[in-house]
C-alpha cells in the first residue's frame, strides 16, 4: 500500500507542478504582450518622429543607459528598497497594533480614528520638514516619512476586517467556551486576513512612493536621488532607466505580501 502511494505521488506531483506553470503562464502572458506591445510601439514612435534622445530616448539608449551605469542604479536601489522597508515594517506594526485596540476599545476608535484621517490628509512634504527637525534627514527620517504614509492603509483594513467577522462564529467559540484570546485568535485573525493583507499591499506600493518622495526631500542617496541628479542635467536615457527600476521595486514589494497571502491560502 505504501508503494503505491509513493507511485501515486510520483504520477501526481508533475501534475501539479504542470498546472502550478500553467497558471502561472495564464498569470503573466497578457503583461508580457502588453509590455512588448508599448515598446515596440515607443521604439517606432521615436524613430518615425526623429524626436530627440533628450526629449525621448528610445529603447535601446534606455538600455544602454541602465547597462552603463547598472552599479550605481543597484546601489540606489538597494538604498531605496531599504528605506522602504523600514518604514513599511514600522508601519504595519504601529497600524496593527492600532487596529487591535481600536476593535478592542470603543474609547480608543474614537481618540485614533480622526488622527488617523488627519496623518493620511497631511501631505508627506508638510510634515518632512518637521521630521528632519527633530531627527534629521538619514535613512531613519526618511523611514520614518514613509511609515506615516503606511499607518493609515493597514490600521483601516485591519479594523475593517476584524469588525467584518460574522456574527456566528463568535456564537460557535462562546458555545464551545473559546476564552477571548482563543476566539481573537481562531476566529478574528484569519478572518481579517484578506483584508489586513489588502491593506498590507496597498501600504507596500505606498512605501517605495513614500521612500522617492522622501529622497527628492533630503537629495542623499537612493532611486529618488539618482531620477532628481539625471533629470537635472537631462540624462534623459539614464531618467528612463531609473524609472525601470523603480517600477521593478515597487512590483516586488507589492508581489512579497501578495505571495505571502497566497502561501497562507488566507
Amino acid at each position: 500500500m505504501a508503494t503505491s502511494d509513493r507511485r501515486l505521488s510520483a504520477v501526481t506531483l508533475p501534475g501539479t507542478s504542470g498546472r502550478a506553470v500553467s497558471a502561472a503562464l495564464r498569470r503573466l502572458w497578457p503583461p508580457t504582450v502588453v509590455a512588448v506591445a508599448v515598446v515596440v510601439a515607443w521604439a517606432w514612435f521615436v524613430r518615425a518622429t526623429g524626436v530627440p534622445p533628450v526629449v525621448l530616448p528610445g529603447p535601446g539608449d534606455v538600455l544602454a543607459a541602465g547597462m552603463d551605469t547598472y552599479a550605481t542604479l543597484l546601489a540606489a536601489a538597494a538604498t531605496t528598497a531599504t528605506t522602504a522597508a523600514l518604514g513599511l515594517a514600522a508601519g504595519i506594526v504601529v497600524g496593527l497594533s492600532l487596529a487591535f485596540a481600536m476593535v478592542g476599545s470603543r474609547t480608543v476608535a474614537a481618540v485614533v480614528h480622526p488622527y488617523l484621517i488627519a496623518l493620511r490628509i497631511a501631505p508627506l512634504i508638510a510634515i518632512a520638514p518637521l521630521v528632519f527637525l527633530w531627527i534629521g534627514d538619514g535613512i531613519l527620517a526618511r523611514a520614518s516619512l514613509v511609515a506615516t504614509m503606511t499607518v493609515f492603509p493597514v490600521a483601516i483594513a485591519s479594523v475593517d476586517g476584524l469588525r467584518a467577522v460574522p456574527e456566528e462564529y463568535t456564537d460557535l467559540a462562546e458555545s464551545v467556551d473559546a476564552s477571548a484570546v482563543q476566539t481573537f485568535l481562531w476566529i478574528h485573525v484569519p478572518a481579517a486576513a484578506p483584508s489586513v493583507f489588502a491593506g498590507v499591499k496597498l501600504a507596500a506600493a505606498l512605501a517605495v512612493v513614500g521612500t522617492v518622495v522622501a529622497e527628492f526631500l533630503t537629495l542623499q542617496a537612493g532611486i529618488g536621488y539618482h531620477l532628481f541628479h539625471t533629470a537635472e542635467y537631462l540624462q534623459t536615457s539614464q531618467t528612463f532607466a531609473a524609472l525601470g527600476v523603480l517600477t521593478l521595486l515597487g512590483l516586488a514589494f507589492y508581489l512579497l505580501p501578495a505571495a505571502v497571502e497566497r502561501r497562507l491560502d488566507w
